[in-house]
């Protein structure tokens, strides 16, 4: 046997496939398809030299005429399948017969039926939410989530990849983007209707009385703790000529007047509190319907944003938060894993006791899977167009890889099942001979 047509039999064709180098499972796919490529191939050439050991007996016997038929059917039935496999991806011998090299001469119409399928049979709106409904995945994953040995998986996967983001973040030119980008959508926005409506929020539900109240004990404690540094005050501005008596006399009146005044304002019905009240809700109205106020209100907005001194303060609480983060993700003890454990055990059990929330959940995912669905043909040619654009060497290689050990269990197959057909035959023709 020539050396090319040795190997045809059992060496694979070079390839050289542009995906990246290949990892532990190609290694384990590479060498799975070498031992079958190697036992198929054996398995012919022991049926071969059966086959010519038989025909050097002198007086060859039933057995050994028997032994003889079954090599000789073995052999026609290895190379029979040999041919049909090698054709799949090869021209075997490298002839180029008709009708073989089936992979490579199709590999566009190939493309196309596998994203027609993929389209067709799988990416159907039945199939996804039947598949989605019978895998119960909102009750699966709160379960995963609340097993005790998840929260520091994830902890631990949050913690390594954190130092990542917040090195990207800290990258000028992105820092400079997100300001013109953000900063542009900020001044653009309407902050006054969104004042407005927390204003009034907090207004009905008696926050503000209670900030309010809260506001004016902190206002009459500073009061009585500065009785002396006012006093300073009325003094450094009162006439040279006027006793300190007077002085200490006016002070005390400014002390208790703005005293019983922010009394007043605590009793919650008092004339002064109702009419803080009406200016709160003038506030509020004109917050959300005057032009002039919520203009006011969003050039002070942008004043704010655009002065240096805050725009230093953001990036100083930025980066410090940014060196805290970093100095504590290196400690092994570190805060924020243990912060992101207790969270995913929070969360996982929460959902767990919550059906209304994994039915949400649930919801959720049908109707993201509805959505994908509706793409079924983009990505269908999206699967076409990746397969037409590997070269013909790295479509062969890939598909050899699925598919090529599992085919040659066919040559072996057809070796043995050949060699039992040739006793058969041989059998019934000695039967009727």
């Amino acid at each position: 046997m020539s050396p090319d047509r040795s190997r045809a039999f059992d060496a694979p064709v070079p390839s050289q496939p542009s995906a990246p180098v290949p990892n532990s499972a190609e290694d384990r796919q590479r060498r799975r398809l070498k031992r079958n490529r190697l036992l198929a191939t054996s398995l012919l050439i022991a049926m071969a030299a059966v086959f010519l050991g038989t025909h050097l007996v002198p007086d060859p016997g039933f057995a050994i005429q028997l032994l003889r038929a079954a090599a000789e059917a073995g052999i026609v039935g290895g190379l029979a399948d040999w041919f049909a496999v090698t054709a799949l991806f090869r021209h075997p011998l490298g002839l180029p017969i008709p009708h073989t090299a089936i992979v490579t001469t199709n590999k566009e119409r190939i493309g196309q039926s596998l994203g027609r399928f993929l389209e067709r049979h799988f990416l159907t709106e039945e199939v996804m939410l039947r598949k989605l409904r019978s895998a119960h995945v909102a009750q699966r994953f709160s379960a995963w989530l609340a097993a005790p040995a998840t929260a520091p998986v994830l902890a631990e996967a949050v913690a390594s990849a954190l130092p990542y983001v917040i090195r990207t973040l800290d990258n000028k030119d992105l820092q400079d983007f997100a300001r013109r980008s953000l900063g542009r959508q900020v001044r653009q926005a309407d902050v006054a209707p969104i004042l407005g409506r927390a204003i009034d929020i907090l207004t009905a539900s008696g926050e503000t009385d209670v900030l309010f109240e809260r506001a004016l004990g902190v206002a009459a404690q500073w009061l009585e703790e500065n009785r002396e540094q006012i006093f300073q005050l009325v003094r450094e501005r009162s006439r040279w000529w006027i006793p300190r008596t007077i002085d200490r006399r006016i002070a005390e009146a400014i002390v208790s007047g703005v005293g019983d005044l922010l009394n007043k304002l605590r009793e919650p019905e008092s004339e002064v509190r109702l009419k803080f009240r009406e200016a709160l809700y003038r506030l509020i109205d004109d917050l959300n319907t005057s032009p002039a106020q919520r203009e006011q209100v969003n050039a002070i907005k942008n004043r704010v944003l655009e002065h240096p001194e805050v725009q230093a303060w953001v990036a100083a609480v930025w980066n410090g938060t940014a060196r805290m983060m970093l100095d504590d993700l290196a400690r092994p003890n570190s805060k924020v894993r243990l912060a992101v454990e207790k969270l995913c055990l929070l969360v996982g059990r929460a959902l767990a006791s919550d059906q209304a929330m994994l039915a949400h959940i649930d919801s959720f995912l049908e109707k993201l899977a509805a959505y994908v669905v509706s793409w079924r043909h983009e990505i269908g040619a999206f699967v076409s167009e990746v397969v037409r654009s590997w070269d013909t060497p790295t479509l062969v290689d890939r598909l050899e890889l699925v598919v090529g050990s599992d085919l040659q269990y066919i040559r072996m197959n057809g070796t043995i099942v050949g060699a039992f057909a040739g006793c058969l035959i041989f059998l019934v023709s000695r039967s009727f001979g």
